[in-house]
């Protein structure tokens, strides 16, 4: 029975690609196939999380049909991105059987492996962000020879089955090593597909082509709002580069989305529609996610950007206004956690984990400690999935089980999933362990600094007083009482 409906799924998913005159037919099967899977899917989800899941995944649907029918996504491309996603990586159905590969992961370390991994092949970027670590010259900057970043990208696909990769940097389009580039990467692992976090500023009309050609990628490009905003951040003239650069994906076909960092300084932008509407309506952005700048240091470029408990409460409000009455497909890393059912990080099943330019294993993006090194596991014959099994990284992925994943008996704030920022003093007591070193001197200093501690405990105990009574009543289904209320 899963394989009709499954085989089902994936012909509405080719008649959205491939045939317009069908295109609104087969949207409302797949809108149906979709909300009665997830809906079927167990106790261990929360009926709220469950809608959330199913608002976003419709989102995606209809915003791709709406770029496919003007034009701004070709078929192809589309096409290519669907054998990925709605191939063995790739099911709305959780409890259909996965690949042998992934079967053959759990057999051997006792859970699945996880879905994808972040890239951050070199720290090389043009750019000079205020509050980002990465305003380093490509010459000088550290960088992942060739061979190591393709046998990452080679035991990802063979080891975890994995036939998705995010890549980071620096600005990925500027890493080149051993006489090779990105593009190399992709051209050879042409069964995945890519996302890349990229400033924007080197997609020329030449990229873009090349993009569409490949068929397996997509770029995040990072704005921070209107003109004024991204240039404040970015530099003057970047947002003008930025627009040309979607101009040139739209013209050769590829699906591009946006990354979007959320600051003291952008916040009260990211709360009017006007902004969204403009960007998914006018320029055919696919997808958007936005991060929170994550404070490490208490340097006053870190402090003045931070955003407010309030600021991130009323950020939620707008995700979900934005979800429910906009239809626009947008994740936000901490306030749609409903999305993934928490913290994905530490390489759990259906998340993933971080590797930096120096070959270091994070457990994410924004927990910047790690105990092992790719490179010095490779030296001595062992493999990524290796690098999973430190301590740090299974406490992690306790930490996440005993907080709710997949738990149907207990469920922690899903307003508050993330391990570090907002578990601090849980992170470093019961997370981190002796042997964890800090990827850089700021991540390593701040473990000893007890007013960023401070700093860190602040927010979390007030974002909990803020976020407490919605968690309950829309997510848990408890009724309030005149005291809570």
């Amino acid at each position: 029975m899963k394989s009709v409906k499954q085989t089902i799924f994936k012909e509405a998913v080719n008649q959205v690609i491939s045939n317009k005159m069908l295109r609104g037919i087969a949207v409302k099967q797949l809108d149906k196939y979709l909300y009665n899977n997830l809906m079927s899917m167990g106790r261990e989800q929360l009926e709220q999380e469950k809608m959330d899941q199913y608002a976003f995944m419709t989102s995606i649907v209809n915003q791709a049909r709406k770029n496919l029918d003007k034009g701004f996504i070709k078929p192809k491309v589309m096409k290519k991105m669907a054998q990925v996603f709605v191939g063995d990586s790739y099911t709305p159905d959780r409890h259909a059987k996965l690949s042998p590969v992934k079967e053959a992961f759990k057999e051997k370390y006792g859970d699945y492996p996880p879905q994808f991994l972040v890239l951050s092949p070199g720290k090389g970027c043009n750019l000079h962000c205020t509050g980002c670590y990465a305003s380093c010259e490509a010459a000088i900057a550290e960088k992942l020879d060739f061979e190591t970043s393709r046998r990452i990208v080679r035991e990802a696909h063979d080891i975890f089955g994995s036939k998705f990769m995010v890549i980071s940097g620096g600005e990925p389009f500027m890493y080149k090593a051993d006489g090779k580039t990105i593009l190399d990467l992709f051209e050879e692992f042409n069964d995945m597909f890519f996302l890349v976090y990229t400033n924007g500023t080197l997609i020329n009309e030449e990229m873009a082509n090349k993009l569409a050609e490949l068929g397996n990628v997509t770029p995040a490009i990072s704005v921070e709002g209107w003109e004024e905003q991204t240039d404040e951040r970015r530099g003057k003239g970047v947002y003008k580069r930025i627009m040309k650069a979607m101009e040139n994906l739209r013209h050769a076909g590829v699906p591009f989305g946006m990354s979007v960092t959320s600051t003291s300084h952008n916040a009260e932008v990211l709360l009017q529609d006007d902004f969204y509407e403009y960007f998914f309506n006018e320029l055919g952005v696919s997808y958007m996610w936005q991060f929170q700048l994550m404070p490490i240091g208490r340097g006053k470029d870190v402090v003045d950007l931070m955003i407010t408990p309030e600021q991130r409460v009323n950020l939620y409000k707008q995700w979900a206004h934005l979800l429910e009455d906009k239809h626009f497909p947008i994740a936000d890393f901490w306030n749609s956690a409903s999305l993934s059912s928490g913290c994905i990080a530490y390489g759990r099943w259906n998340g993933y984990f971080y590797i930096d330019w120096n070959g270091n294993i994070m457990p994410c993006v924004f927990v910047p400690y790690h105990v092992d090194n790719v490179i010095d596991l490779f030296k001595n014959g062992k493999t990524l999935a290796d690098g999973l099994q430190s301590k740090m990284f299974k406490n992690g992925r306790k930490w996440q089980k005993d907080y709710g994943f997949e738990n149907p008996d207990h469920r922690g704030n899903v307003l508050m999933p993330c391990s570090i920022r907002d578990h601090y003093k849980n992170f470093k007591e019961n997370i981190l362990t002796p042997d964890a070193k800090g990827e850089d001197e700021e991540a390593e200093a701040v473990l000893h600094d007890q007013e960023y501690e401070k700093m860190m405990e602040d927010f979390d105990s007030e974002l909990k007083k803020l976020t407490e009574d919605i968690f309950n009543e829309k997510y848990l289904k408890k009724e309030l009482t005149t005291d809570e209320a």
